[in-house]
């Protein structure tokens, strides 16, 4: 067998800084660290912090007042924040800045009077935190098929935006789909789909024609691994989404495979070093990493541990 590890994987900016923050809180303010939704839709990294002392929530009414909460990478809808305010909490908004740029850009359209379509999974944190900002102003849309189920006035102020974490064929689609019925819509700046979900689908994409297997870690609830499974699959692989070593059956291999293997944007290397080990082991795999593009992004810890770790307070 050999193992051709894809890069860039795992842990993407925003996500480090997420997870980094909780970290850091949990340092400073002690535990129990309250956390809004999972800090990131990774059951390892949520089951760590919870052995840390962090009780992840999925109502602030949950939260006693006066305590800390972070809000986790996918963002928050204005009403939570309002909640919190009205409980006292002292929050800490570990939002990924991507996601935060997708907020404001919503705010803008809707203030100039757009009527706003969201791409995106309903039900996806990232999406209940987006369509919080202007809800009367945005309609959601999850394929082609919602497309044509759209009606808007040709003389209608119309503009599109995006989950960050979707598959950037699927998105391209949607997006042809609606340029093709409303050739005045209108698109943000700079696209949404943020920068790592994009790099890993391509590692995929090019490093898939290698292996007759793709084996992707990451959790059922990650949209930008269950992207990547279905990527290996379209490309004609046998292709596996998996939390851990815990998840694999021995039956997917016939022990001289290639096997592609990568992770997605909230999964921890160490995970992935591990599913290396026990494949070596099983299969006595050789390992070839393959680079396909260099991540250089640094997103900073959000204010309150910004100004922790300024005075000394914390050490990172």
């Amino acid at each position: 067998m050999e193992i051709i590890l894809a890069a860039p994987r795992g842990f993407c900016a925003g996500v480090n800084m997420a997870v980094t923050s909780l970290d850091l809180a949990i340092q400073y303010f002690g535990t129990p660290i309250y956390v809004y939704h999972e800090i990131v839709h990774n059951q390892y990294v949520v089951k760590t912090f919870q052995a840390k002392g962090a009780v992840f929530v999925d109502e602030l009414s949950e939260v006693p007042e006066g305590a800390t909460v972070l809000f986790s990478a996918h963002g928050v809808s204005p009403e939570i924040r309002e909640v919190a305010r009205t409980r006292k909490l002292f929050a800490i908004d570990a939002t990924c800045p991507l996601v935060t740029k997708v907020h404001l850009e919503a705010i803008k359209y809707a203030k100039e009077g757009y009527t706003i379509i969201l791409i995106g999974h309903e039900g996806h944190d990232e999406v209940i935190g987006t369509m919080g900002e202007a809800p009367e102003a945005i309609v959601l849309v999850e394929d082609e098929a919602g497309v044509e189920q759209l009606n808007f006035p040709a003389n209608g102020k119309l503009a599109y935006l995006t989950q960050t974490t979707l598959s950037v064929d699927d998105a391209t689609r949607i997006i042809l789909a609606l340029r093709e019925r409303f050739p005045w819509v209108e698109s943000p700046p700079k696209e949404d789909i943020c920068y790592a979900t994009q790099n890993r689908q391509e590692a995929v994409r090019l490093l898939s024609q290698e292996a007759e297997i793709v084996l992707v870690i990451g959790s059922q609830n990650s949209s930008n691994s269950q992207r990547l499974r279905e990527l290996g699959r379209e490309q004609g692989k046998d292709a596996f989404l998996i939390d851990g070593v815990e998840d694999i059956d021995r039956n997917w291999f016939k022990g001289s495979d290639r096997v592609l293997l990568t992770a997605g944007a909230s999964a921890p290397e160490s995970v992935v070093q591990e599913t290396v080990e026990w494949l070596v082991r099983e299969f006595n795999a050789t390992v070839r990493e393959h680079a396909v593009k260099e991540e250089n992004v640094h997103f900073p810890l959000p204010k309150p541990l910004r100004q922790l770790v300024k005075d000394g307070s914390l050490v990172e």
